[in-house]
């Protein structure tokens, strides 16, 4: 991607919290690999998927315009999701059928985090595991984590010397 907020991803995972499973939403923009927007939910309903897609839209302001990149999950096909695209004039993409390879970048983030954070961690309750997400994503991941993508720089970094270039130009 040439610039910030062309194209975002989305996926779920689950994890367990306590006795139950839980369903962790992101959205990713596809330039930089920063988390905009997350959500986690007791539910695989659709409103975890737009609660996090609204925090991405009050985090970053995008334009119309955007594309918005899932799989073909009942969520993302969900009317009330729909609607949510084209009130902010989002263009919505879908992998092709069977085909997780077409959101490979939301995959590799879920085996990161799992394989970093959830499978170490055995969360007893909500709240404590919304830290423990928070802290993964806002403070080492979107912050810290470097990416071959981004020129072994982390996504906040890599936005950011984006930004500073331009505004130099």
């Amino acid at each position: 991607m040439p610039a910030p907020d062309i194209v975002y991803v989305t996926d779920i995972t689950y994890l367990k919290v306590g006795r139950k499973w839980h369903y962790l939403t992101v959205f990713i923009d596809l330039f930089s690999r920063l988390v905009v927007g997350w959500d986690l939910s007791e539910s695989l309903e659709r409103h975890s998927s737009i609660r996090a897609l609204n925090k991405a839209i009050m985090r970053r302001r995008p334009g119309s315009g955007l594309m918005i990149h899932s799989d073909r999950g009942v969520q993302y096909a969900s009317s009330d999701f729909r609607a949510a695209l084209q009130k902010h004039g989002f263009i919505q993409s879908m992998s092709r059928k069977g085909n997780y390879w077409d959101n490979a970048v939301a995959e590799s983030f879920f085996h990161t985090i799992k394989t970093q954070m959830i499978h170490h961690c055995k969360f007893q309750n909500v709240a404590e595991a919304e830290q423990a997400i928070f802290n993964y994503i806002e403070v080492y991941y979107n912050r810290r984590r470097k990416h071959s993508t981004n020129g072994y720089k982390s996504p906040a970094q890599y936005e950011s010397e984006w930004w500073d270039n331009r505004k130099a130009a």
